[in-house]
């Protein structure tokens, strides 16, 4: 088995549809969040990332932690595991791509297949929830 990679996502879902980040030269969008640093809880982990790259600040006292994905990492060959710890939580400022973000958008269900296979497993749950849009 390969190696796991730990990250902390952000789901962000307004009116049946979540929000979603393509990197820069990528054609593959992911909830937005990304790997911790050495030390950092996932609450730390989230609010710096988030920040680095949507350019809002997460409300640490409004996170509640949504669950745990784990699914092969996307482009990775080397049989590669993602483990996303996913939260939901109140954010301030206005959105907008920073860092290595090119794009943000707002998808339903049927987007599914322009995601990650481990964000697949996030609107699978988030569909049968009845939280996600078709």
């Amino acid at each position: 088995m390969g190696s796991i990679i730990d990250k902390v996502a952000w789901l962000h879902v307004v009116d049946g549809r979540i929000l979603c980040a393509r990197s820069r030269g990528k054609d593959t969008y992911y909830v937005p969040g990304g790997k911790r640093e050495a030390g950092e809880t996932e609450l730390e982990t989230l609010a710096r990332e988030i920040e680095e790259e949507l350019s809002v600040r997460i409300q640490p006292e409004s996170a509640v932690h949504y669950g745990t994905f784990e699914a092969e990492a996307h482009g990775k060959t080397d049989g590669a595991i993602v483990k996303m710890s996913c939260y939901t939580a109140e954010a301030d400022g206005e959105l907008s791509p920073a860092s290595e973000i090119e794009e943000l958008a707002w998808l339903t269900y049927q987007d599914k297949g322009r995601v990650s296979e481990v964000s697949r497993l996030i609107f699978e749950r988030l569909y049968e929830t009845k939280q996600l849009n078709d």
